[in-house]
């Protein structure tokens, strides 16, 4: 990827597509702070829409119940301007699904257009949503229910594993919310377009199945935003099952 200098010093390299692509940054890339902040939201906005259509997959593969053969029930009216949970019935799944995949690869590329803003992948107006499917990662009890590792710290090392388009970050905890006590030093594997530098400060999620994250937040702003909707829903994530 090249990375060009503009008028006012920064550079007029598409941190969206650069995230999309995958390609580790040149390092003059990564000293130019403005460009830096908007590639780590760019990887935060992809991370969580890569997890929101996990979840779509999963509802689309599952098998609906069998019931007892009866009369055909009467059809049911669908009813556009009511707003629907995420749990839909299966024949309205496919919809839902391909309507969330539209719009939210629509909403990165017109990001793309526009510029990045500096908040975190997770939307700001998150934690104000009728449903813990459109809050994000943080405001679902079932995506924490099946965490085993939720926390935040600093970012000590970073070093890229060749021929894996990862780095391997080491960061210190200096707050583990799941579980509420658990290692002060933890090693992981990200994808290298996260753009992580050491000294940043990340909040992580790490799946029960997974030694990758699979969501991540970079910044003292973004993680400040979302902290609230995280230790609102951890009771309930408790009691919760992971399925």
């Amino acid at each position: 990827m090249t990375v060009d200098r503009d008028g006012r010093g920064g550079f007029d390299s598409d941190p969206l597509m650069a995230v999309i692509t995958g390609e580790r940054l040149p390092d003059a890339a990564r000293a130019d702070a403005a460009f830096m902040a908007e590639h780590r939201s760019a990887a935060a906005d992809v991370a969580l829409l890569r997890q929101q259509l996990g979840l779509i997959g999963e509802a689309l593969t599952e098998e609906a119940p069998e019931e007892p053969s009866k009369a055909p029930s009467p059809p049911v009216r669908i009813r556009p301007h009511r707003r629907r949970p995420f749990a839909l019935a299966l024949g309205a799944v496919g919809v839902a699904a391909a309507g969330a995949m539209v719009v939210g690869l629509g909403w990165l590329l017109g990001q793309a257009g526009g510029g990045v803003t500096e908040t975190s992948g997770a939307a700001a107006d998150s934690a104000e949503s009728d449903s813990s499917s459109t809050a994000g990662p943080l405001g679902s009890p079932e995506y924490l229910a099946c965490a085993r590792l939720v926390a935040e710290g600093e970012v000590t090392d970073t070093h890229p594993v060749p021929g894996t388009g990862e780095e391997r970050v080491t960061l210190e905890v200096t707050h583990s919310y799941k579980p509420t006590r658990g290692n002060t030093e933890i090693t992981f594997a990200i994808p290298t377009s996260a753009g992580l530098d050491k000294g940043e400060q990340i909040l992580i999620a790490i799946r029960r199945d997974s030694a990758t994250p699979d969501f991540w937040l970079a910044g003292e702003t973004a993680i400040a935003a979302q902290r609230p909707l995280l230790i609102e829903t951890l009771p309930q994530a408790g009691t919760t099952p992971c399925e």
